[in-house]
């Protein structure tokens, strides 16, 4: 490919380092790339949680922008943080290999207690802004007290150390990422089957216009077709829920000899999580299935 690629990013330590993943990652494949920095909604409105923010696609709408307007030619997101529907003309060309899909909980080493469920003292404070953590906490530690936390990884982290929090939790494939050291803290990396993940968490999505046939073409030798497989399941059903990040749901999808999904799920942000457990050979009827039982929760 002769032209030169312009990837767009968040410009967090963690964005930074997905672009640069990719940056290298074309370059093994011979293709040339540079680095934009884009700042979005969710980047400039720190002090508000999720729930309260206007739009959908915090941190991906000013980057689809940017492709639409051609001044990048590819978009790396988190998975996780695209809306399920692309918009006209944009579309995911290939996914990354999935990093570690599970939860992380820090917990500071003066809060932790062995004899309570994931660690955390009695009627501890733990930080997250994730409706879909929340509802699962409520169900696992129902004695616990939520407060939101906002800000990239390192400042989360900061966040624990230096304010009013006992815990707070993080996707652990962003923290591995990222290399951070974390010995100051207790840690406990949670079970994806028990505390289920959200949709496509630790997989990177590479977006593209839908008409650059040529990018799309040398792409696919950064693709991962049984990454993508797993998590068509778990998008579907989000998507099918019309639901974006803030949607008290977690799924987690395994193929095996047959497809095997992990749900949780919660009406509103307030009440627990229940969970449930399908499996199918076929993923568009395990998909079907997963909606019926969700809907009798």
């Amino acid at each position: 490919m002769e032209r030169k690629i312009i990837i767009g990013s968040r410009g967090s330590d963690l964005a930074l380092w997905q672009a640069n993943f990719v940056q290298q990652s074309l370059k093994k494949i011979g293709v040339s790339a540079e680095i934009k920095i884009i700042k979005t909604q969710g980047d400039k409105i720190q002090h508000l949680s999720f729930d309260k923010m206007e739009g959908k696609g915090f941190f991906t709408k000013e980057i689809e922008e940017a492709l639409l307007n051609k001044s990048i030619d590819l978009a790396v997101h988190s998975h996780k943080d695209l809306e399920t529907n692309q918009p006209t003309g944009l579309k995911i060309a290939a996914v990354s290999e999935r990093e570690d899909p599970s939860e992380l909980l820090l917990i500071k080493k003066s809060s932790f207690d062995s004899n309570q469920k994931y660690g955390i003292k009695e009627n501890g404070v733990i930080g997250t802004s994730s409706a879909r953590r929340q509802t699962q906490l409520r169900a696992f530690r129902p004695d616990l007290e939520m407060k939101d936390l906002r800000g990239n990884v390192p400042t989360r982290i900061d966040k624990l150390r230096n304010e009013d929090y006992d815990a707070i939790m993080l996707a652990h494939a962003g923290v591995k990422r990222l290399k951070i050291d974390l010995k100051e803290f207790e840690t406990l990396v949670l079970d994806p089957k028990e505390f289920v993940p959200a949709p496509a968490q630790g997989v990177l999505g590479y977006q593209i216009r839908k008409e650059d046939v040529e990018l799309e073409k040398a792409l696919q030798a950064m693709n991962a077709p049984a990454v993508q497989d797993n998590i068509s399941v778990e998008r579907a059903i989000l998507n099918r829920m019309e639901g974006g990040c803030q949607l008290p749901l977690g799924v987690y999808c395994e193929k095996k000899d047959n497809y095997k999904v992990w749900l949780s799920f919660s009406p509103t942000k307030t009440d627990q999580a229940r969970h449930l457990v399908l499996e199918g050979e076929e993923a568009d009827i395990l998909v079907e299935g997963s909606l019926r039982e969700l809907r009798k929760l």
